[in-house]
């Protein structure tokens, strides 16, 4: 029987190991020289002035939705097609997420239904760059400059994307990269704020470090600190740290991302070729003025497909001992959302269609060409066989 190949899988290396082990053997385990120079090269990969690490993607977007004082009354303009957090990261300041309608090709928010969708509550639009495309990011920040509001980059699954020669993370007032081990690069857990704006960057480092002041020192000095400020707190604020030992795993990661992003290309180019001219799947597209990081590997069915014979499609691979997932339920539909805000089947039909038939399939980095082709032919047997069961 073929070996499991599974939906994901971390790309780690001896260069890795020795920078997590060098670390360990500082006995600087948090708050330490890991963390900036992490945040110096990720910063610099979106030509942004300032890094502010954290312990998730999702703590980032809270605390830049924070920073930029939304909350209560207020709405945010973000896509109905995403991982929940893009979505939970917006309740969490007490503001309501409005959601509109993807673009069926990028699957990114049509940007004409987001122009459509400012009103006098709109206080932010917070877009996703959908399994690492950054298409209509510049048409998105044009609508949030004409309208004097922020955009917030969610580039989670976008780290080394560019669009129109811009990177990834470079076109809000502030991008929010994740490193969770299925992302182009990993630190196990966590995540980094991007930005311009020194204020912002000010406020995010002290929100994550429990609200201790602007520009105070970032860790106790032995003894303590003589002005007490390490132990002043003038916000409430939260341990959203990202430890020494996280960020030197990021630090070694980001020096093989350009090897890397190359990696994943060419895994993905490897499955549009063998299933491109299959019938009954949409495979992905990517704008010419993009260059996609490839977050993982979506594909659809056709639109006469249901959602219940995508689903046994994916059961069928996954006793076949290949990997396989729905990328993404929409978020409106989430039992939590429905409850909350009466959201219901039918409000963003372009969404919905996409999110009934997504087939996410095996990718990461060392993904061989006889995988692809075992994975292929395992999907093309199991769309046959819902084919034949339709007679």
């Amino acid at each position: 029987m073929p070996s499991e190949i599974p939906l994901s899988k971390p790309d780690i290396t001896d260069l890795e190991v020795q920078m997590v082990v060098r670390t360990l053997r500082s006995g600087r385990l948090s708050i330490g020289p890991m963390v900036e120079q992490f945040e110096t090269l990720v910063a610099t990969r979106a030509q942004c002035r300032y890094g502010v690490a954290v312990n998730s993607g999702t703590s980032g977007l809270h605390l830049v939705l924070q920073s930029l004082n939304i909350g209560p009354g207020d709405e945010v303009i973000t896509t109905p097609f995403s991982f929940i957090a893009s979505s939970n990261c917006i309740l969490f300041v007490g503001a309501t997420p409005k959601f509109v309608d993807i673009c069926p090709r990028s699957l990114n928010m049509d940007p004409a239904r987001v122009q459509a969708a400012i009103g006098p509550k709109t206080k932010a639009i917070l877009a996703v760059e959908t399994f690492g495309n950054p298409c209509y990011m510049d048409q998105y920040g044009s609508i949030a400059a004409r309208h004097e509001i922020p955009l917030v980059e969610d580039c989670c699954e976008a780290l080394g994307a560019t669009f129109k020669g811009r990177p990834a993370g470079h076109f809000g007032r502030a991008g929010v990269f994740g490193f969770y081990p299925n992302k182009q690069i990993t630190t196990g857990e966590g995540g980094m704020i991007v930005t311009d704006d020194h204020r912002l960057a000010e406020m995010c480092r002290s929100l994550r470090n429990q609200g201790r002041p602007l520009g105070a020192p970032t860790g106790p000095t032995m003894g303590g600190s003589p002005t007490g400020s390490w132990l002043k707190h003038e916000r409430l604020g939260y341990n959203y740290r990202l430890p020494e030992m996280n960020a030197a795993l990021g630090v070694a990661q980001m020096k093989r991302l350009d090897e890397i992003i190359e990696k994943r290309h060419n895994v993905a180019l490897h499955y549009i070729r063998r299933l491109g001219g299959h019938p009954q799947l949409v495979v992905p597209t990517v704008d010419p003025e993009s260059i996609m990081s490839w977050f993982v590997f979506v594909v659809r069915l056709a639109p006469s497909y249901t959602a219940e014979e995508r689903d046994r499609v994916i059961s069928g691979l996954r006793r076949h001992e290949i990997g396989a997932s729905d990328y993404f339920p929409c978020i409106h539909l989430q039992p939590f959302y429905r409850e909350q805000f009466g959201l219901r089947e039918g409000m963003f039909p372009i969404a919905e269609s996409v999110s009934h038939r997504t087939i996410a399939l095996p990718f990461h980095n060392d993904l061989t060409a006889a995988e692809i082709d075992q994975v292929a032919q395992a999907l093309e047997l199991l769309i046959k066989q819902e084919n034949i069961s339709r007679v």
